[in-house]
């Protein structure tokens, strides 16, 4: 009997982001600005301010009405500091004016104060040409009221978040984090701090995945190392069901004797995709238990950080509603020769040097130093192979944390 086809990436994703749609968190809370950075936005934000509020300087100088400057030297009528409301300028004067500072009512333009000559007796002459509007930042230059500044799902950084500020908002609905069960698989597991066993390896997973769900803004339920036993790993799901939107595993996804995990989900769960035609990573398995979402990455710490990168992120991100899932990526020129045309599609640790992409040494998906050497991974399509020099897609590490 012919073996089933490994699934494509593009069809594992649309998958993915399918039971994501209809997963999606309809909870929200009530954040201040400065707890809310990674969080995604649970309603549309939209403009109650003007801004600028009014008509603004955008230089140190003079304001003027242009009708009055063929008077000149014209009298300096008041100063206008940001922060103050000024007068309504008086015929035939101008107003000395700083950046920021509201425009007088009457004035049509300001000049720089470095095309100005100040007389000795105070007035000014303006020395080149003007024209109205001039250096003026006018009130909605950036919004107007009813303007709908950010959409629903938009995840929230620095600029964001400085956004809501300008329209005086100190906090912002946010949609809930989701509740992530995070489960490390196999018995030749240990945590950080333990003495190791004979034939033991410390548990790298955990902490990678652990720092990695909270930047995206999950709450993070430690549920340990499970050991490998069937009737221990449907236990756990039963638990963890209960509590979890998701259900995140390491390890046991294989067709090996002690990968339990991967045999309960096909046996007493959901399973909805299995073995895809991806390197590293070809474990990758995704279902149900009960009604909870399972996705189970390869326990290699690569295959890992690879699957999850693109396959889990995009998921998380749009059951908190975000739109916009994948990474940006940009194209670059191989620094290597790659002559192993394989029937998997390789996500392989690069570097960038002088514009090209050079490979780390050790490509094995049980190595996991290479991503600290890395600044992201290069797609190497299935069956193809490249030269020195070809163009390769390039996705940076920055861009997937």
């Amino acid at each position: 009997m012919s073996k089933a086809p490994l699934m494509p990436v593009e069809d594992a994703l649309d998958q993915l982001l399918g039971m994501a749609n209809e997963q999606r968190l309809a909870d929200s809370e009530l954040l201040a600005l400065d707890d809310a950075r990674g969080r995604v936005l649970a309603s549309d934000l939209v403009a109650t301010l003007d801004l600028p509020p009014w008509p603004n300087s955008a230089m140190d100088g003079y304001a003027l009405n242009l009708s009055d400057l063929h008077r000149q030297p014209l009298k300096v009528s008041q100063k206008v500091y940001a922060g103050q409301a000024p007068d309504t300028l008086l015929p035939g004067t101008c107003a000395r004016i700083f950046t920021g500072a509201p425009l007088p009512p009457g004035a049509t333009c300001v000049e720089m104060q470095e095309n100005v000559e100040v007389l000795e007796d105070g007035r000014v002459r303006f020395l080149q040409p003007l024209k109205a509007g001039q250096n003026i930042r006018a009130q909605g230059q950036e919004n107007r009221v009813g303007d709908i500044l950010l959409r629903a799902g938009k995840r929230l950084g620095p600029f964001e978040l400085a956004v809501a500020a300008g329209q005086g908002l100190a906090h912002l609905h946010v949609v809930r984090r989701p509740r992530v069960a995070l489960l490390s698989t196999g018995d030749e597991l240990v945590e950080p701090g333990q003495p190791l066993r004979p034939g033991s390896i410390y548990n790298s997973n955990r902490v990678l995945l652990g720092h990695w769900l909270r930047e995206l803004g999950c709450e993070v339920i430690d549920a340990g190392i499970l050991p490998d036993r069937p009737a221990q790993t449907r236990l756990k799901l039963e638990q963890l069901q209960v509590s979890a939107d998701l259900i995140l595993t390491t390890g046991g996804v294989s067709a090996g004797d002690a990968d339990c995990l991967g045999q309960v989900l096909r046996d007493s769960g959901k399973p909805l995709l299995w073995k895809l035609a991806i390197k590293p990573g070809k474990p990758l398995t995704v279902g149900h238990f009960g009604t909870v979402p399972v996705i189970g990455l390869p326990g290699n710490p690569t295959s890992a950080l690879v699957t999850f990168g693109l396959l889990a992120r995009p998921y998380l991100l749009r059951i908190q509603g975000v739109q916009d899932v994948m990474p940006l990526s940009f194209t670059v020129n191989a620094g290597f020769d790659w002559h192993k045309a394989g029937g998997r599609r390789e996500y392989l640790r690069v570097r960038l040097e002088a514009g090209r992409a050079v490979l780390y040494p050790n490509q094995s998906s049980g190595v996991l130093l290479g991503a600290t050497w890395a600044d992201g991974l290069v797609e190497i399509p299935e069956n193809s192979t490249h030269n020195l020099g070809d163009p390769l897609r390039f996705i940076p590490f920055n861009e997937l944390f």
